[in-house]
């Protein structure tokens, strides 16, 4: 099963109608997030760019934190990796790839969609769909023609595969904090109004 999306796809009749033309965007749920920015500190952008330009982390101490060598095989948790089959902007086929870094049990999931819709993808959506599988074949389209497909978002799989690995629940507490920790001011705090 090939599948691509061509990134002109995704931005050229954008370019043309909002940029060229004049047009406000029409209105729409998932481009919100778009509009919201996180502010990044220039060094740890620098990091971060840099750590995707050498793929460090793919390779057994390629990478230090705290002057401790990275090794990803190490992480022994149990692992819930999900990807978005168009995602444009993260690849599934390199999130396969980077789930099969790590060690422990994983558990791979390609949902239908691209970057966001994937992920926000709601429970009861009749043309959502998801595989599922461990990412234990080398070539991830050969995953992708045996891994089993289920219809539905992926989030009731996740929820039933958190609770097995959740202990037993608890009533929430009344209010937030403790007497040690209180709450610094009310959500959503006022980092939002900083400029």
């Amino acid at each position: 099963m090939a599948l691509s999306v061509e990134p002109n796809d995704l931005i050229w009749r954008y370019w043309v109608n909002n940029y060229i033309q004049g047009r406000k965007p029409t209105p729409f749920d998932v481009l919100f997030w778009n509009a919201y920015t996180t502010r990044m500190s220039a060094a740890l952008h620098r990091d971060m760019v840099q750590t995707g330009l050498t793929n460090a982390l793919t390779e057994p101490g390629g990478a230090t934190m705290l002057d401790t060598a990275v090794d990803l095989s190490k992480v022994t948790v149990d692992t819930y990796v999900i990807a978005g089959i168009a995602d444009h902007i993260s690849p599934w086929q390199a999130c396969y790839r980077s789930a099969r870094l790590l060690g422990g049990e994983i558990r791979f999931v390609l949902s239908t969609s691209g970057h966001i819709a994937s992920l926000v993808n709601p429970p009861g959506n009749p043309r959502a769909s998801y595989r599922f599988g461990p990412p234990d074949i080398e070539s991830a389209e050969e995953w992708l023609e045996i891994a089993e497909q289920h219809q539905d978002s992926w989030w009731p799989d996740y929820v039933a595969w958190l609770a097995k690995r959740s202990g037993p629940e608890r009533k929430a507490p009344k209010a937030l904090g403790a007497s040690a920790l209180p709450p610094l001011m009310r959500a959503p705090g006022s980092y939002v109004s900083e400029k």
